[in-house]
């Protein structure tokens, strides 16, 4: 079933105004709102940590499940408050998960370097792939840049994409990787501890 043009246009005012009622609350607690939409009476808010944000491991930052609680709790109370969505609407506050969905340019934009799959709208005239995997090197507000298995970089008009989404792989660590990351470990907190005495 098709929205309407009224339809679609009483939507959108809704999620500017949630937009407007969840964007500094999200500020306030260091995040940044990653993706907003309303469908089928269900408003998902998903929000990650700040670009580059760094964890104690090195490895870009993740969400803990005490913030998006009391994330959920204060959207919640600014709700039933401002009362934005007319009857009623189910709200989920979620983070974008290992493998994320890209709609906007600005999803793009933050996961370059990042591996990424993308379906098409049609096959590409150059090689008639429909679908494309590899590392996106580039993207602005009109289109991504992907670089194949193969090493070509191809030219992507976000027009042409179905759908999108980044690609998990899951680091493996041999047994003699972690002796070594053990070891270093130790050796490192006796170095700390005998500048300490």
């Amino acid at each position: 079933m098709t929205q309407s043009a009224g339809e679609s246009v009483g939507t959108n005012a809704i999620v500017t105004r949630i937009s407007e009622l969840v964007t500094p609350i999200v500020i306030d607690l260091g995040l940044d709102l990653y993706d907003l939409e309303f469908v089928s009476g269900v408003v998902r808010v998903v929000v990650d940590t700040q670009p580059g944000m760094l964890g104690e491991n090195g490895k870009p930052a993740g969400i803990d499940l005490e913030k998006i609680g009391l994330l959920t709790r204060l959207i919640s109370k600014e709700f039933d408050h401002s009362e934005p969505v007319p009857g009623r609407y189910t709200l989920e506050v979620t983070s974008p998960g290992l493998e994320r969905n890209l709609r906007l340019p600005r999803h793009y934009i933050r996961e370059v370097n990042k591996v990424v799959s993308v379906r098409l709208t049609a096959p590409l005239e150059t090689g008639g792939e429909r679908r494309i995997q590899g590392v996106l090197v580039g993207a602005d507000d009109r289109e991504i840049t992907v670089r194949n298995a193969s090493d070509v970089e191809i030219k992507i008009s976000y027009s042409t994409i179905d759908r999108a989404r980044t690609v998990f792989k899951f680091e493996t660590t041999s047994k003699e990787d972690a002796r070594h990351s053990k070891n270093s470990k130790h050796k490192f907190g006796n170095t700390t501890e005998a500048k300490a005495s």
